[in-house]
């Protein structure tokens, strides 16, 4: 009860904006207003995972029920969001196998996810290039581009050849506009997708100042907002810093690829801000005290510049621990979901800007051989589970109570409104949205 009374406590502090619930917004689209997320009129917060292979696998029929199985187990541990690719670009099994071509085979793979998620309550957040060679990426279209006459010298003509920005623009008319076959609604219209993403963990390491990247996603952000303003959009940064702060490039774990966190998510398309954390890849070489001291710091400075800089949300889009790392014990695992978890619902219950966090990556039973280390099967993992499923009821107590506290200041209002002197009138209404 004490932690409840606190969290009320806090809740009654926040803004009364947050709670300013309109009725075009009760549509099941998940906004942002200020810091947060909202949905229906309330604030929002994201307990989720990556699962890459959704499309890939739902693309077979036979294998569909793996995708089913998925989302079944996520929505029993209280998860609620999903990303996944929404791209795989030319060799085996292709959505895209030459520009402006798609096999309907995997598109209707893409329909089978976005239908299933629909019904098990997840909303989705989809990918729309990969900045690596995996599934194609922007490799692939500078080697399109180059088949057709174009005289490119590298892969991150990506971002400046206008060639390789039409094929790429094209893409995201076509996904966007796509009608669901399992649905019958157009993807740009479906409240299940929470957002767009630009790109997985765009890298342009040919221009480490960073104009080239801001340049591509100021345009490219615009043109997806021309077509689809219902949803949100984020970059896909993994959150280095750039030239626009160099003080904080000093957190960075040593990469300088071009990006700039600040700069990158004040573009006012972007409707929110992502950090990406893997201490066990960035800072290899040390012990696992100074990992779990850097990936606090990490996201330490994050919060508070997605809070104060960018004003903002932000969403932790991708952590996770390897198995694979030498001389690893269950339990390090665990530390590192619990600092990540611990951060978010840190900032959540004060009203900050943490939406939530996504780890990397869910499979289920039949996925071993997606495998890569960071795989996380709920039933097989108990701690691990345990974790994921306590984080989801502690963000949906404070979603529950935001969504009290705003029930009864409009209940105040509307009894003040009409001029109530203490007798009569209406119900305190408890009603929580979804």
């Amino acid at each position: 009860m004490k932690h409840f009374a606190f969290v009320f406590l806090l809740a009654i502090l926040i803004p009364q904006e947050c709670f300013r619930a309109t009725v075009e917004a009760r549509d099941g689209f998940v906004r942002t207003r200020g810091i947060h997320f909202m949905l229906n009129g309330y604030p929002y917060y994201a307990n989720g995972f990556n699962a890459y292979w959704l499309m890939y696998t739902a693309s077979d029929p036979s294998q569909r029920f793996k995708v089913s199985n998925a989302f079944r187990e996520a929505a029993s541990h209280g998860l609620t969001v999903a990303r996944t690719w929404a791209f795989s670009d030319g060799g085996y099994r292709p959505l895209q196998y030459s520009p402006g071509f798609y096999n309907e085979q995997m598109f209707t793979g893409l329909d089978f996810v976005i239908s299933e998620a629909r019904k098990y309550g997840i909303k989705l957040i989809l990918s729309l290039v990969n900045n690596y060679e995996n599934f194609g990426g922007k490799k692939q279209y500078v080697n399109w581009a180059r088949s057709h006459g174009q005289y490119l010298t590298s892969d991150d003509d990506f971002f400046r050849s206008p060639v390789v920005k039409g094929y790429y623009m094209n893409h995201v008319r076509t996904v966007l506009n796509r009608y669901n076959r399992f649905t019958g609604i157009h993807y740009k219209d479906d409240p299940t997708i929470m957002a767009w993403e630009l790109m997985n963990e765009p890298r342009c390491t040919s221009d480490p100042s960073g104009r080239t990247i801001q340049a591509w996603i100021t345009e490219m952000a615009w043109f997806v907002k021309s077509i689809d303003r219902n949803h949100l959009l984020e970059a896909g940064l993994e959150g280095f810093y750039g030239q626009s702060t160099p003080q904080r490039k000093r957190l960075n774990p040593g990469f300088n690829i071009g990006t700039d966190f600040i700069a990158n998510n004040r573009i006012p398309a972007i409707d929110f801000a992502t950090v990406h954390c893997y201490p066990d890849q960035w800072v290899s070489s040390s012990n696992v005290q100074y990992q779990l001291s850097f990936l606090n710091n990490w996201l330490s400075a994050h919060f508070m510049d997605a809070q104060y800089a960018i004003r903002k949300p932000i969403l932790v889009a991708e952590f996770g621990k390897s198995f694979r790392g030498s001389g690893y014990e269950a339990y390090e695992r665990d530390e590192v979901f619990n600092a990540v978890y611990y951060k978010v619902y840190a900032s959540a219950k004060r009203g900050g800007a943490a939406g939530g966090a996504l780890f990397w990556q869910l499979l289920t039973g039949g996925m071993e051989s997606f495998q890569d280390g960071y795989g996380i099967m709920l039933g097989q993992s108990s701690s691990t589970a345990d974790l994921i499923a306590r984080q989801s009821r502690k963000l949906y107590l404070i979603r529950k109570i935001f969504a009290r506290v705003a029930n009864m200041r409009r209940w105040r209002r509307g009894r003040s409104n009409k001029g109530f002197s203490g007798s009569g009138g209406g119900n305190g209404g408890s009603h929580v949205g979804n």
